[in-house]
């Protein structure tokens, strides 16, 4: 059985994703203080607890920021990682910075739009280790900012092929390998306007 999660992974991205320019509420201020306090204490607490020893995981987009932190974290806690981004060059870079920290990492380009970059992500992540046990999707872009009567379709196509199309067929390609494995995960990344909306992406 494998197992979804839509989820805001990190509390990073809650505090720091479509803040330039927007409307942060009260409330909005409250649930970011809310959940850094629960992370901190999480994160005393499971340290030292390679929990996912054993584990393969593939996160998307994660070559800097909130990617970067979720393979690093995962990468502690015990599991082999696969880091991917659409240029080689960031990949590279951040995999050497993560193995200068002795961590269990390698790097694949992979442009989440693109389909043979995810055909090859998988495949070469099964050559590596022979499994995969949790898939993070965090790929997303924002091209344009102001309203979406604004957009020109170009645009909007290409924010729903990363955004969401991406999503939904990196989840599709990874069911046949985490179905094999008990307590597989698939973790989508979204942001903090699905809780309240930014009049300056137009939500």
């Amino acid at each position: 059985m494998f197992l979804i999660r839509n989820q805001l992974a990190t509390t990073a991205k809650t505090c720091a994703i479509n803040c330039i320019g927007s409307r942060i509420t009260e409330g909005t201020i409250k649930l970011c203080r809310k959940r850094l306090s629960s992370s901190s204490t999480h994160t005393a607490a499971t340290r030292n607890m390679r929990r996912l020893e054993g584990k393969v995981a593939i996160i998307t987009a994660s070559t800097e920021g909130i990617g970067f932190a979720i393979a690093k974290r995962l990468a502690e806690d015990g599991a082999a990682v696969v880091i991917s981004s659409r240029k080689e060059k960031n990949v590279d870079s951040a995999a050497d910075r993560l193995r200068k920290l002795n961590l269990n990492v390698v790097g694949l380009k992979c442009h989440v739009g693109e389909a043979q970059d995810r055909k090859r992500l998988f495949e070469e992540t099964i050559r590596r280790y022979g499994k995969l046990n949790i898939l993070v999707s965090n790929a997303a872009t924002n091209p344009v900012v102001g309203g979406v009567l604004d957009c020109d379709e170009g645009v909007w196509d290409k924010i729903f092929d990363v955004n969401v199309k991406s999503s939904y067929l990196l989840a599709k390609e990874a069911l046949p390998y985490l179905r094999k494995e008990k307590a597989s995960s698939i973790v989508f990344v979204s942001s903090i306007a699905g809780y309240d909306a930014f009049e300056v992406q137009g939500l």
